[in-house]
């Protein structure tokens, strides 16, 4: 193996702490050979742009190797570039590059369950004696041929199924092509160890862990216990599937996992790359998250799905969840998010109008925490309609019309306002159609616009890059007052802010804090004028105070 050279390339230690991270979805990101398909070729083309937005790093979706069930959460050769994405040289050109332009690159691991496809899979399903026998979640039936016990997948069914060769059913959290490995066999850790060295020997500055608590499941396959129907929710799983009518005690978050989790961070320490996991839990998310990144020998972000929320957050919303993470996160690190390649877009989910979604992307810049932006919300993007004949999403398709899966989320940049394809690929059809409601947003339109939606996060993030403060601060005195969310940030350097954001389309008033104060923001649109005793927040307006 041929080592990317990296000394060139700063890798301060917390340099996590307080990131912005941009995730692109490969496939619909750009296309630089025009099969319709975005590659990594495509994303170093679009390298320029990125650093334009001030993110300090981006997290690509998976580009192993696949069969594509899944569209790459499917992995068959976790060493390996599919093809449809280039080669290996274009992935060690996109790390160059990504440096050149002060960007760190995550790239998105799939550790829980592998493609059936895999090498490993294909010997382990052979018999129970060949060397690899015990390296997937295998489980006789009961005395009826009945799976062995109630655990259900995310993406519809039994989590169960069943292997004529074998003789015995498997683990599938997901699909039925994508089998769980077994983490209670130590062989499977250290290959997936040696899977991390590999990456980060080739650069990379960290990871993205998809479904990091799914990781290890309850040796005894102890049934899941149901849920009264008051409890019942559909965080991670859309309500049409009964996912979340069990309360999953034993189908992930175990605590064996915690002993891979610090192997895991054990192999990172050297590079100073940093981990951020998707913790997806319908009861336990926070609890997770902060459990998962307490201390400094864990991961050091997760993120749950509080804010990929199907309502628009109010104050009194966002206040819980935030006294939430105090409680049960005090000393974690949580990684937030709006948007990302599984749920609706939100602007679309939260009915976001253009003040709105200046005001939300503000909130996000403030808050205590990483933060991610998924391509295309920069743009505002709104969630495209996918015909059920263009779907590609197997989510969607079982469950359509009433849940139409994730490809609306999923559709490609629009980087021009030309044809069809919005300069995303000159193929005569790409993988999904780029939406027309996209084209008078693409980015070349949204350049020439300085009420664009891009140039508000440009700003937002350089306020946050500009204030250790709101990078790295203690988060203290959350409060809701109506439709005003309040909160202070203070850092050990003396600095503090104090931030109100009136999440409204009314006009309300506070009352102006004791003290002088700078009011930050202006080009945010944020508050300026501050009387001794008011300060009036227009619609959707904040007003952030800098403590003299």
């Amino acid at each position: 193996m041929t080592k990317t050279n990296v000394s060139h390339f700063s890798r301060e230690k917390d340099w996590w702490r307080g990131a912005v991270i941009y995730q692109i979805y490969p496939r619909s990101f750009q296309d630089s050979n025009n099969d319709g398909i975005g590659d990594l070729a495509g994303i170093s083309s679009r390298m320029p742009y990125i650093a334009s937005l001030g993110v300090d790093a981006i997290w690509i979706s998976p580009f192993f190797t696949s069969p594509m069930k899944d569209f790459g959460y499917d992995v068959s050769d976790y060493r390996g570039i599919d093809p449809m994405f280039g080669t290996m040289d274009d992935f060690d050109a996109l790390i160059e590059c990504a440096h050149q332009n002060g960007l760190k690159v995550m790239i998105d691991l799939v550790l829980s369950h592998t493609s059936d496809q895999h090498a490993w899979f294909k010997e382990s399903r052979q018999n129970k004696e060949n060397d690899k026998s015990n390296w997937y979640v295998w489980a006789d039936a009961k005395e009826d041929g009945n799976p062995p016990n109630n655990w259900l997948s995310i993406f519809g069914g039994s989590a169960w199924q069943w292997d004529p060769r074998r003789l015995q059913y498997y683990l599938h959290n997901f699909l039925t092509s994508q089998p769980d490995l077994n983490f209670h066999e130590p062989q499977v850790q250290d290959a997936l160890l040696d899977v991390a060295r590999f990456w980060l020997e080739r650069g990379v500055d960290g990871f993205r862990l998809d479904t990091i608590n799914f990781y290890t499941h309850d040796k005894q396959l102890r049934d899941n216990p149901g849920l009264p129907k008051d409890q019942i929710t559909s965080r991670i799983a859309p309500a049409e599937n009964p996912y979340g009518w069990q309360q999953h005690l034993y189908d992930k978050n175990q605590p064996e996992n915690i002993d891979f989790l610090k192997k895991l961070r054990a192999v990172m320490e050297p590079y100073n790359a940093a981990a951020v996991g998707e913790v997806g839990d319908e009861q336990l998310g926070l609890e997770i998250m902060g459990e998962y990144t307490s201390g400094d020998d864990l991961m050091h972000m997760c993120y749950a799905f509080e804010l990929l929320s199907g309502q628009q957050p109010s104050a009194s919303y966002i206040k819980d969840v935030m006294d939430h993470v105090e409680r049960v996160a005090e000393d974690g690190w949580a990684c937030w998010a709006y948007s990302n390649h599984d749920v609706k877009r939100h602007k679309t989910r939260w009915d976001l109008g253009g003040e709105s979604s200046r005001a939300f992307t503000t909130l996000m810049m403030c808050l205590k925490g990483s933060a991610c932006i998924y391509q295309g919300e920069e743009l505002g993007f709104d969630e495209a309609d996918v015909a059920f004949e263009e779907l590609q999403d197997p989510y969607g398709v079982e469950f359509w019309p009433t849940f139409k899966g994730r490809d609306g989320c999923r559709t490609p940049i629009a980087w021009e306002n030309t044809n069809q394809n919005g300069g995303f690929s000159n193929a005569d059809k790409t993988w999904l159609p780029v939406s027309p409601t996209h084209l008078s947003l693409s980015a070349q339109e949204a350049e020439k616009d300085p009420n664009a939606l891009i140039h508000h996060y440009r700003k937002a993030i350089k306020l946050r890059a500009q204030h250790d403060v709101l990078r790295q601060g203690e988060m203290k005195n959350v409060r809701a007052n109506g439709s005003v969310l309040s909160f202070d940030r203070i850092h050990t350097n003396g600095e503090v802010i104090q931030c109100h954001f009136n999440l409204s389309n009314e006009n309300t008033s506070i009352t102006t804090p004791s003290g002088k104060w700078d009011a930050l923001g202006k080009d945010l649109g944020a508050a300026q004028n501050i009387s001794d005793t008011q300060i009036h927040l227009g619609p959707w307006q904040p007003v952030i105070l800098l403590k003299k």
